[in-house]
């Protein structure tokens, strides 16, 4: 499944501290308990690549969203 291949699947999400001092992203779904662990440094190079994903979906809805408003009337 490709990145941009919408799915019917769902999952919950848990983000928090381990007692080990990792970082653990933690997806549970159907039939799926997925413990994913990452170092500090790590888990910030991941949440810098969450905030520039952000950044360029907002751009996408607001190009979006800026070519299907309605123009407006000419001025006399």
């Amino acid at each position: 499944m490709g990145i941009n291949k919408q799915s019917d699947i769902a999952a919950n999400i848990q983000i928090g501290p381990t007692t080990e001092g990792m970082v653990r992203i933690y997806v549970e779904g159907d039939g799926v308990d997925l413990p994913l662990d990452f170092d500090a440094d790590e888990a910030e190079e991941i949440a810098e690549e969450l905030r520039a994903a952000a950044e360029a979906a907002r751009r996408i809805t607001d190009s979006a969203a800026t070519k299907a408003a309605p123009k407006g009337k000419p001025r006399r």
